[in-house]
């Protein structure tokens, strides 16, 4: 099978890799890139586990090209924290159990992430809404929303890592 180059920047590191034509974004960053955060769910775009940032916004990965990615930035959930500290999402997520058997759990924060970045201050049902395309098969979904209703205005925790 053909191959083409393909460049991302990925978590703030640009890769460059030769990657066939019909690869997922998931598979690349599982496979080639070793970033295995982001987990393969259902393969089909139904349970979000798979979630990651394409210039900010949230994608799921399993859904698309590798190739269709090229010159453009991916933020996986290793991306997130910064300089050995957790991202409040994630420290919310982690304070408030907004987890069980956490493999839904990254692309939950991804997506919650995204949110809090164009809605400081959301309401539940912008939360519940903005997370409508993760599916979380172990929780009631409460917990996840309290995480990141809390991740809101979680600075406090981030000051206490420093």
């Amino acid at each position: 099978m053909k191959k083409e180059l393909v460049t991302l920047t990925v978590n703030g590191e640009e890769k460059t890799l030769a990657t066939a034509a019909n690869r997922s974004l998931l598979n690349v960053l599982r496979e080639d890139l070793n970033l295995t955060g982001t987990k393969q769910g259902c393969d089909d775009g139904d349970c979000g586990a798979c979630t990651v940032l394409l210039d900010g916004e949230p994608v799921l990965s399993c859904m698309m090209l590798a190739a269709s990615a090229d010159c453009r930035e991916v933020t996986t959930i290793e991306g997130l924290a910064r300089e050995g500290k957790l991202d409040r999402v994630q420290a919310a997520f982690w304070t408030e159990g907004g987890m069980q058997c956490g493999f839904c759990t990254p692309g939950m924060i991804v997506s919650s992430y995204a949110l809090l970045k164009r809605n400081p201050d959301p309401s539940e049902h912008e939360i519940r809404d903005a997370l409508s395309n993760n599916l979380c098969r172990c929780t009631g979904y409460t917990k996840i929303v309290t995480a990141v209703q809390h991740a809101a205005t979680f600075e406090e925790f981030l000051d206490k890592q420093s």
